[in-house]
């Protein structure tokens, strides 16, 4: 692409956004087709569009590894799949203490919001009891703190059993495409995860979906993911690039450049103007020294360790964020802009719905 047409893609893509309109699949595959070299203008141009929304804010998020390891489900790039060999730590349900010990002190190092996880197919109802638990224990003494709950794929009502228990969102991600998802996983499919999704939003909780690139996708695999993630019209989404785990059919895999997954980035503030994108698992063995540059695409970030893997130590995080002209977001102040802020939870029950009322 000249030089001229990528500053006229790029205009009009950034025109396009701050009027919360998304690009065309061609406009997105050409931002992922950009050259090296015009890195900074499409940082650049996807940037304006963060700061018309977010302004400099970052939103951090932490991440509590309720239950490691010993999944029975088959996805390619996790250490904690059927048959991993990783040597990850591996242990059942930490106790509420343990899980709200650790959200304390995530939330005294400035984040805003915790994440509960557990690796398995989906919870058993005394999981669900297990997690209220834990969200009534955070809640208890940080009422402003929000708590996502991320368990996997979701029996009837153990949605709204989790919204009742104080949960503020749910996390599923779609990962990648439709097309692409049989590849990475045999033992469920895209269509389920989707199922998920939409069961927790219509319980009210603010539904958490994104995606993982790294794992031989190719651009429209990116691009499909991307409109097949804004037709669920979540209001958070992690951006993750493949943390390659020996031990895991994806040991080895390195496709990554900063500068693609700046694109990627790029690609998804475009797609998502006014949306909370999360720059999440594998930034800082991908993007590495650039990482930095990704504040002014995502407007959210995890603080601290992953799941199974150890990230950035906080302290380098809020250090990098303060050296890079950006300011933490605090628990008082609102992440999504008016029109989707994320405080806003719709009915579902009561008159009119076959529920009885909140009351």
């Amino acid at each position: 692409m000249t030089e001229s047409g990528v500053e006229e893609l790029l205009g009009s893509l950034s025109a396009k956004a701050l009027l919360r309109r998304p690009p065309t699949r061609e406009e997105a595959l050409a931002v992922l087709e950009t050259d090296d070299d015009d890195i900074l203008e499409v940082v650049g141009a996807a940037s304006r569009v963060r700061r018309r929304f977010f302004g400099r804010r970052v939103k951090l998020n932490h991440l509590v590894n309720m239950k490691s390891g010993l999944c029975p489900e088959d996805c390619g790039y996790c250490s904690q799949r059927l048959g991993s060999t990783s040597e990850i730590l591996k242990y059942s349900w930490i106790g509420t203490e343990e899980a709200a010990g650790n959200a304390e002190r995530a939330i005294a190092a400035g984040a805003k919001r915790v994440c509960l996880v557990a690796s398995g197919r989906g919870p058993a109802d005394r999981d669900i009891s297990r997690v209220a638990d834990t969200v009534a224990a955070i809640k208890g003494t940080a009422p402003e703190v929000e708590v996502c709950v991320c368990l996997g794929l979701l029996k009837p009502g153990q949605a709204e059993r989790l919204r009742e228990a104080g949960a503020d969102a749910y996390n599923h991600n779609l990962n990648t495409s439709e097309e692409n998802y049989g590849q990475i996983c045999s033992t469920h499919g895209f269509e389920d995860r989707v199922r998920t999704v939409n069961e927790a939003k219509q319980a009210g909780l603010s539904p958490c979906s994104g995606a993982i690139f790294g794992m031989g996708e190719t651009d429209e695999d990116i691009v499909d993911v991307a409109f097949a993630l804004r037709e669920l019209d979540p209001d958070s989404v992690p951006v993750n690039f493949l943390i390659p785990f020996e031990g895991t059919p994806l040991a080895g895999r390195w496709d990554l450049t900063p500068q693609r997954c700046l694109r990627i980035l790029a690609m998804f503030r475009f797609v998502f103007p006014d949306v909370e994108v999360r720059l999440a698992g594998g930034r800082e063995i991908h993007l590495r020294t650039l990482q930095p540059l990704a504040l002014h695409l995502a407007n959210s970030i995890f603080l601290g360790d992953y799941l199974t893997s150890e990230g950035q130590p906080g302290a380098d995080d809020l250090q990098m964020i303060a050296d890079a002209g950006f300011v933490v977001e605090g628990a008082d102040e609102q992440t999504l802009p008016d029109a989707r802020q994320d405080l806003v939870t719709l009915r579902r029950r009561g008159a009119g719905t076959d529920l009885p009322a909140n009351t």
